[in-house]
């Protein structure tokens, strides 16, 4: 992930730029900044990078394992490599994406960039700092064959495109744009808590998977952002482990192993079905 830490003073430019966008030109149904908010998601951000040396190098171990386990070989040398590389590694990022918000364990980690109620360039910033072996959903790339550099460059583009998409200074793009890629108003409904909003548009870069796999939504209502169970606190810490906490808490306070197992497993809020009494005497 060079290419991102290269681009950090990039994102900070466009950060500052967004900022004091809002102080010239204020929009009275946008948000825009809170200091101690973007604090937060910044600390959050730097954290991420610190803690995400010791994910990256599981990740690549694991894809160069997988890379050097398979037959098959693609020379990057030829242009249509790229364009198969650009559209699957997309569609991995999207059953990754959408992983995180239906499996809890993933969901604990990703609840992170979530959880701030502002939506401004900081909050693509706000990373999570326990990414453990997410990388498993780009492993069948480098089991096709894909060079393990070359999914790395492609993942770089596709966070570089995503960090843009965090702002409501851009309303709606031309049609074919928004039919077709991910745009802040896609991206904006992806962090809305509005029920019709909820675990949609898990787009990377193309919305045309969301449109194939039913999980498109239009944004229409105005977004209200964060979690469904908002948090109270500011503190780096708390954001980043207040999920594994409370899974802590429900595994050791469940009966049941299958229950453990959900708690786990299942999607974030699953509860399990009340013990009954016929249930205890079978």
């Amino acid at each position: 992930m060079t290419i991102i830490l290269l681009a950090i003073p990039m994102f900070l430019l466009f950060l500052a730029i967004e900022a004091i966008s809002y102080k010239y030109l204020p929009d009275d149904d946008e948000l825009g900044y809170e200091l101690r908010d973007t604090a937060t998601s910044l600390s959050m951000g730097i954290g991420s990078r610190i803690w995400g040396l010791l994910w990256d190098v599981a990740a690549l171990l694991g894809l160069s394992a997988a890379y050097a386990l398979s037959p098959l070989r693609i020379d990057m040398g030829h242009w249509y490599s790229w364009v198969a590389l650009f559209v699957l590694e997309d569609l991995c990022y999207y059953c990754f994406h959408r992983a995180s918000h239906r499996v809890r364990l993933f969901w604990a980690s990703h609840v992170v960039h979530h959880s701030s109620q502002r939506y401004n360039f900081s909050t693509a910033l706000r990373q999570e700092w326990t990414g453990l072996g997410t990388f498993v959903f780009w492993v069948p790339l480098a089991l096709l064959g894909f060079p393990v550099w070359a999914i790395y460059l492609e993942q770089s583009v596709s966070l570089l495109y995503q960090f843009f998409l965090h702002t409501e200074r851009v309303r709606t793009l031309p049609a074919p744009v928004e039919y077709v890629m991910n745009t802040p108003s896609h991206h904006r409904v992806h962090h809305g808590v509005n029920k019709q909003y909820l675990d949609k548009n898990y787009a990377g870069i193309l919305i045309v998977w969301d449109r194939l796999f039913g999980t498109f939504e239009p944004e229409v209502d105005r977004p209200r952002y964060g979690i469904t169970k908002q948090l109270s606190t500011y503190n780096p810490f708390r954001v980043g482990f207040h999920e594994w906490y409370a899974i802590g808490h429900d595994v050791r306070h469940a009966t049941r192993l299958r229950d453990r197992v959900g708690h786990v497993l299942r999607p974030p809020g699953w509860t399990p079905a009340p013990v009954t009494s016929a249930a205890v005497a079978a």
